[in-house]
């Protein structure tokens, strides 16, 4: 995942990215931040292979209608290589410089239930225009913890994406303990039991150091999870440190632990992932 730059820093980013085997190129929905829609359609135009996503859309910004137009004609113009992230939002200050109302959990949930409801109609009907390139629609990705919205991406997203922390009430977040993104995952998968095809499940790594010191890296992250032992921090799933041997195996472990296949990084990781990336080719 990248936050965008302009123009040609942008341009040749989303080019550096594919060169170093990166699958999906992803762009965050927050202000302060560029419009997700044409970074996309601008990333698609600098490169061939990568898939292009939000991840995620705040669904408190977005008109359900309006979402649908610009998600279609965002997949046109990127060949069809659009996937759609949406979550319920989190942090209060956007909504207040957006002019909108800060609701409570449930009803935010609430929202990005009828929004997903409502894409599958618009985007599904065959007299809606303009018509997206992947029918009946790009592929979802649904984010969150929370049961209610677990139990949306088990219905209908094709990518379940956890979160590795908590909201606060400050408006942060507070990393999960690998237990605790288990029975999340657990819980998921109870929701999900009757699927036909499984979605893909998929974590974003808020943080990537390549040492031969590993518990060195951790120390500087007690700040996050400052109830979390060194070992704890060393467990936690949203954190790879290591040789980029270690790392590997971490993320295969992430696999056969958790069912993890898609996993993001943050922008200022982008390099220092790709020897991983390379590691874990044909893996």
């Amino acid at each position: 995942m990248t936050t965008p730059d302009i123009g040609e820093a942008w341009r040749a980013r989303c080019v550096r990215a594919e060169a170093l085997g990166y699958d999906v190129i992803l762009v965050p929905d927050h202000l302060g931040m560029v419009a997700p829609f044409p970074a996309l359609v601008a990333a698609a135009a600098a490169t061939e292979r990568p898939r292009l996503g939000t991840f995620v859309l705040n669904a408190a910004f977005w008109n359900p209608a309006l979402l649908a137009r610009e998600i279609a004609t965002t997949d046109a113009l990127t060949g069809g290589r659009l996937e759609v992230g949406l979550g319920a939002g989190y942090v209060r200050e956007e909504h207040e410089r957006a002019g909108l109302e800060f609701l409570p959990p449930g009803e935010r949930v609430g929202h990005l239930i009828r929004t997903v409801t409502e894409l599958d109609r618009l985007l599904g009907d065959e007299v809606e225009l303009p018509r997206p390139v992947q029918l009946p629609r790009p592929p979802l990705l649904i984010g969150g913890n929370g049961d209610r919205v677990l139990r949306l991406a088990a219905e209908h997203a094709e990518i379940a994406a956890f979160a590795g922390g908590r909201a606060t009430k400050e408006g942060g977040l507070r990393a999960l303990a690998a237990r605790e993104l288990a029975e999340r995952v657990d819980a998921y998968r109870g929701f999900a039991a009757g699927r036909a095809v499984p979605a893909e499940l998929n974590l974003l790594l808020q943080y990537v150091a390549v040492t031969p010191d590993r518990r060195a890296a951790v120390r500087e992250l007690t700040p996050i999870a400052p109830e979390l032992t060194e070992d704890e921090l060393l467990d936690l799933p949203l954190i790879a440190v290591g040789t980029v041997r270690q790392i590997a195996d971490q993320l295969r472990g992430l696999r056969e632990r958790f069912g993890f296949s898609y996993l993001c990084v943050l922008a200022p990781f982008m390099e220092a992932f790709g020897p991983v990336i390379e590691e874990l080719s044909g893996s």
